[in-house]
């Protein structure tokens, strides 16, 4: 049931970022130093929808945490650059060529691989407060170098380091989510009075405004491969060294569930950078946006 949730939740998180990539076409770059073009953006109902979209791919993440471990439902995640192939083909005129498509069956086939020879075994849903501060401080410092390498140099590399430092923040957040829902439980008072809930919500919100910033910039693929590779990689590091979810099963499973993993990371900048290239390649009258939604 958790992963079946978590591949629901991928598809509304591709909804999600077609349609605010939609609502986003011709407004310019969207920057954190002009808090008026996130107003402007706001403003646009393709982005709105998209928004909406998001929230309940959020609910049904949260549902899968519930019922999955982290290091197995964040990976999953990664069908999202998947999904955005046909809906981005329908809603946005995308250019869906033979290596999407290679780069897709790539991605399906090593998540499948990951799922049944990896799948961690264990876990808690909670951590020591000190543990989560030592998390918090390093992914939240690291986020922040990210973002201030990305404020220097083309916009390529700033959509690529503000697309990693969004999909740190993601990964923090979806790890947060485990006590927070657990929480929910014993009622919505303790939700209120965990500080885990407030720091999900607040990682949470800090992941979606600078990936806004990421695919503001126009660089959508670069932003797409990043996020979907350092929001499982941060998820599953997280899951295995504070929530002691673990790898038990035989050293060569194991060997071969990381392989797959590995190679459902590559499918993904694959579909990026293919896309990239056709978007590069594409006359200036062409109506193809030639861009991937990026992965939460």
């Amino acid at each position: 049931m958790g992963a079946t949730l978590a591949l629901c939740a991928a598809f509304c998180f591709a909804l999600a970022a077609t349609l605010q990539q939609k609502g986003a076409v011709g407004m310019g770059e969207v920057s954190l130093a002009s808090p008026s073009s996130f107003v402007r953006l706001a403003k646009q109902t393709w982005w709105l929808f998209g928004t909406i979209a998001l929230l309940v791919g959020y609910i049904v993440q949260a549902a899968a945490l519930d019922r999955g471990r982290l290091a197995i439902i964040q990976p999953l995640l990664v069908m999202t650059v998947v999904f955005a192939l046909p809906l981005g083909y329908w809603l946005t005129d995308q250019h869906v060529g033979r290596r999407e498509i290679l780069g897709a069956g790539v991605i399906v086939a090593g998540l499948a691989a990951f799922t049944i020879f990896a799948d961690p075994d264990g876990g808690v849903d909670n951590a020591p407060a000190d543990e989560w501060a030592g998390v918090l401080i390093f992914f939240t410092v690291l986020a922040a170098v990210l973002m201030y390498l990305g404020g220097k140099g083309s916009l390529t590399r700033k959509a690529a380091l503000y697309g990693t430092a969004a999909g740190v923040l993601f990964g923090l957040s979806a790890a947060l989510a485990k006590p927070t829902v657990e929480s929910l439980h014993d009622g919505l008072d303790a939700v209120l009075t965990n500080w885990e809930s407030y720091a999900m919500a607040i990682t949470g919100i800090l992941a979606f405004i600078i990936q806004q910033v990421s695919l503001g910039t126009g660089k959508l693929a670069p932003s797409v491969a990043t996020v979907s590779v350092a929001n499982p990689l941060v998820g599953i590091t997280i899951g295995v060294l504070v929530l002691e979810e673990r790898f038990a099963r035989p050293a060569w499973h194991i060997v071969l569930g990381v392989g797959g993993l590995v190679i459902a990371l590559v499918g993904a900048v694959v579909i990026a950078m293919a896309t990239e290239s056709s978007k590069d390649e594409a006359p200036d009258d062409s109506t193809s946006l030639s861009a991937e939604p990026a992965a939460t």
